[in-house]
């Protein structure tokens, strides 16, 4: 889903979990960084659906330390940051933007499909 930049990422987290929900009923558990926390998060998370949410906490040590879940969301975008039109351009509307990230994603599975090696 993407928002526009005026709407804070904890804001537009509601809309995103009640489209969530129906579509894959079998998630348990959501991953999130700490700009998700709070009582008013824990909330929204309660009302749309029963999962559990676990806040992913960054390391303040001046050491690398890999951080269990993030490396598959990084890994992701820097997939994603391949395909020039994500990476070059941008869209005025949304769902142009979303449009496009959707066929780089499918993009990227059927590579995967067509080419497990």
């Amino acid at each position: 889903m993407v928002h526009p930049a005026s709407v804070q990422d904890r804001d537009g987290a509601r809309e995103l979990l009640r489209k969530a929900r129906p579509r894959f009923p079998f998630i348990e558990r959501i991953f999130a960084d700490a700009g998700y926390q709070g009582p008013k998060m824990a909330s929204i998370v309660a009302r749309t659906g029963c999962w559990k949410m676990e806040i992913v906490k960054r390391s303040d040590r001046h050491r690398f330390i890999v951080l269990p879940k993030r490396w598959i969301v990084e890994r992701t975008f820097a997939w994603l940051g391949r395909c020039r039109r994500l990476a070059k351009d941008w869209e005025c509307l949304n769902r142009k933007a979303l449009a496009f990230l959707k066929l780089a994603s499918i993009r990227l599975m059927v590579r995967k499909l067509c080419n497990p090696a």
